[in-house]
């Protein structure tokens, strides 16, 4: 994202400047990928895990420069807001036991990280939204101090030119009524209240369009069977929150442009593709820029001379467009590259889920984009999109629709159609079977056992709250039990009841 100052005031001028440049890049971009510019691989997976900050009352802590002061590792940075934190694990082949060390790296960095926190006076959580945030928790002062934080979120409210509106009717809790929030906040602050693991796997140019469809078709299955953000200022909202919240916490669109059908900045999409080229050219075509700040470099002159472009424009503006599945150019060691960032999973709920969430999301992958016969030759875009809010609403409890299967609850769609083909795909890119068995079979027995961490928060806070707890105190205890058996790394499926 850009990083420009705080009080930065951009021209006509700059916005003329902007949108030739971006489209330079676009030009670029195409001749990139009518050549041979691209590197052949091998496959590198990523990962970037977003933690909260919790006090001794498990409140947030607005305390993340101190925390990273403490921690003092690069590979930990701030979010947007102060009680937000997040972990970029180094990218690494797909291959082999690379699963198991990332797993291992991980849950060494958490653990030095939350020792180095506890030293501060806080501690760490991975959780999809944190249940013990309050409306005070989105006061504008408590966004990090970053120019860029404030900058962009100055430029949303200039765009958008009135508060936003939170509106989220909920799935009720047994024997309950449907909870609702319903709120306006004057500052993009609650999107700090997403808290997602955001996985990246580098493909080649020719292999994007297949990927990126596979992984629209599986969004809502990601969501259903591991949901974890079902608890959002008080209320018992969807199973993972988190995807109404960031939604309508970065709307630029007033209602009057809503009911025109302008597309929002946090985006499914809109069709199947054939090329990257797709996307990125959509977001130049319908999306106004935010951040309008531009590079002296040519990125034609650079391709002349044999160099390897930054194309910072279309890349700047790739960042203020929160697709679920979004494109990725970017250059490593002077090489260029093409990947897919999804982002669709909630934090948590322990390391060992993390991992089996991305072990399955790069194996359905795979998987799909390696049938004779595509799913989304089968499977209407719009179905897609509608599978991502159910799973997302529901949970285990969402009836998806699937090409030659119909609707299916998620845990029967993943035991019968979707396991078999992740273990495929893994088996393609060539994971190493203790790697493949040891995470699939944790999303199979959290299938066979219908228990993900939203159901376990929900369940808990219900029998809290039956044995005489007000709604705060069964969130607090909640959170407790939740933190304890998030550092055990013993999946959730495996977790008992209160």
């Amino acid at each position: 994202m850009g990083e420009g100052a705080i009080d930065a005031v951009y021209t006509k001028h700059d916005l003329a400047r902007y949108r030739e440049k971006t489209q330079r890049c676009l030009n670029a971009l195409a001749l990139m990928l009518a050549g041979d510019y691209f590197s052949p691989g091998p496959e590198q997976m990523g990962l970037e895990l977003e933690l909260n900050l919790i006090d001794d009352n498990v409140d947030p802590a607005m305390a993340n420069q101190t925390v990273l002061e403490y921690i003092d590792d690069p590979a930990f940075q701030t979010e947007l807001g102060q009680h937000n934190i997040e972990i970029n694990v180094a990218p690494r082949p797909l291959a082999a036991d690379e699963a198991l060390e990332l797993e291992r790296e991980l849950r060494d960095g958490l653990n030095t990280a939350n020792d180095a926190a506890r030293a501060a006076g806080v501690g760490l959580v991975m959780i999809g939204i944190l249940p013990t945030l309050r409306p005070e928790h989105f006061d504008r002062r408590w966004m990090s101090p970053k120019s860029r934080y404030a900058l962009l979120n100055d430029q949303i409210l200039a765009a958008r030119r009135e508060d936003f509106e939170l509106d989220m009717e909920g799935v009720p809790l047994d024997g309950g009524q449907a909870e609702r929030l319903h709120c306006a906040t004057d500052s993009i602050l609650p999107e700090s209240g997403c808290t997602s693991v955001q996985l990246h796997l580098q493909i080649a140019p020719g292999d994007f369009a297949a990927h990126w469809n596979a992984a629209q078709a599986l969004a809502g299955i990601q969501l259903a069977v591991a949901a974890n953000s079902p608890f959002l200022l008080g209320q018992a909202l969807w199973h993972e929150t988190r995807i109404p919240l960031f939604e309508q916490a970065t709307d630029i669109r007033l209602p009057e442009l809503r009911n025109q059908g302008v597309r929002p900045r946090v985006w499914f999409g809109e069709r199947w593709i054939t090329s990257i080229f797709d996307l990125f050219e959509e977001n130049v075509r319908y999306f106004s820029p935010l951040l309008p700040e531009t590079q002296d470099e040519d990125p034609m002159a650079i391709l002349a001379a044999g160099g390897a472009p930054s194309l910072s424009e279309l890349r700047l503006h790739n960042s203020t467009i929160w697709r679920w599945n979004r494109p990725i150019y970017d250059v490593a060691d002077g090489v260029p590259h093409l990947r897919i960032e999804n982002r669709v999973l909630p934090a948590g709920p322990t390391v060992i889920d993390v991992l089996a969430n991305a072990a399955f999301f790069f194996g359905a992958m795979r998987g799909l984009a390696e049938l004779d016969r595509p799913v989304w030759s089968q499977l209407s875009f719009p179905a897609a999109q509608e599978n991502l809010y159910a799973g997302a609403r529901l949970g285990m409890d969402s009836h998806l629709y699937w090409p030659g299967v119909g609707w299916a609850r998620p845990d029967q769609l993943v035991l019968g159609t979707l396991l078999p083909l992740a273990h495929q795909g893994l088996r393609s890119c060539g994971m190493s079977d203790a790697a493949r068995d040891r995470y699939l079979t944790v999303i199979e027995q959290r299938c066979a056992t219908r228990r993900t961490g939203a159901g376990w928060q929900r369940k808990t806070v219900q029998t809290l709250t039956d044995r005489g707890a007000d709604r705060p105190t069964a969130l607090a205890g909640m959170l407790r039990g939740y933190i304890e058996h998030m550092h055990s790394n013993q999946p959730v499926h495996t977790w008992p009841p209160a």
